[in-house]
């Protein structure tokens, strides 16, 4: 698969691309990488990962042959405080990234999940390592897509949300078209991560579903009802709670689930 990616790709990180048919997490093993001194664009795709994670210690089911699984290494030189929107940068170009390949743009869950009629068909994982100096010494975006998933590969616990690319076309998906239109997608986005902060989350205001939404956000034990107004400058969800109450809400903090469904 490694050349078909290759030969639906133009751009500089072209020839920074591994491929592995199976590999315990493309973010474990970029992250393992990035401190041994690897460039930006280093870009880890894979067919199957045995130990395939989420945000907040989830496990993202990656089985071979129906999905794809990549990781890529940024290396802005820049405080952490400037990439508060790198999720919600990366979830956009999620979205053109199927829009390109499968021909349907979908929605983005904040602020990291990418659903359409209301499953989940993508994930996203972002990680930073810091310098010593408290500066951003590498950032890591991880990409898992269900692509030609029927409903009864899924298991039955998650059965009610799950969905893939080819549940919502009805055809296969072309898995090494879509890898390379997300490494794409993900160049550009790095173009002006820094530059048009502004942009890339007016963007991702359109592609958030989440907004306008009555819902709940767990917190530990706490959960809450609310809501949800609008996306800050920094990524955050406004919310608005029952008692009136606003609060900007990081994505670190709490899990967001519609009143009454996943989104």
């Amino acid at each position: 698969m490694l050349q078909e990616i290759k030969d639906k790709l133009n751009n500089p990180w072209r020839e920074k691309i591994q491929f592995f048919d199976t590999i315990t997490s493309t973010n474990d093993v970029l992250k393992q990488l990035a401190l041994q001194g690897a460039p930006e664009g280093t870009t880890l795709v894979a067919d199957c990962q045995t130990g395939g994670r989420g945000r907040m210690g989830r496990t993202f089911l990656s089985p071979s042959g129906v999905g794809i699984y990549l990781s890529v290494l940024l290396r802005p030189n820049c405080k952490p405080t400037e990439l508060m929107h790198l999720t919600c940068a990366s979830a956009s170009a999620t979205c053109s990234a199927i829009e390109q390949a499968a021909g349907f743009r979908p929605g983005a869950k904040w602020t990291n999940d990418i659903v359409y009629n209301k499953r989940k068909l993508a994930g996203i994982l972002t990680e930073l390592g810091l310098n010593q100096d408290g500066t951003t010494a590498y950032a890591i975006i991880g990409i898992g897509f269900n692509c030609n998933q029927q409903l009864r590969d899924f298991p039955d616990a998650i059965q009610d949300v799950a969905g893939s690319l080819k549940m919502v076309t009805g055809k296969e998906t072309d898995r090494a078209l879509l890898a390379a239109k997300m490494i794409e997608a993900l160049y550009q986005m790095n173009r002006e991560l820094l530059s048009d902060q502004a942009g890339i989350l007016a963007r991702y205001r359109q592609d958030c579903i989440t907004l306008g939404q009555e819902i709940s956000l767990v917190r530990g034990d706490e959960i809450r009802h609310g809501k949800a107004l609008d996306v800050d400058d920094n990524g955050a969800l406004v919310v608005r709670y029952e008692d009136g109450t606003i609060e900007a809400v990081n994505s670190g903090e709490v899990s967001v689930r519609g009143m009454y469904h996943y989104v």
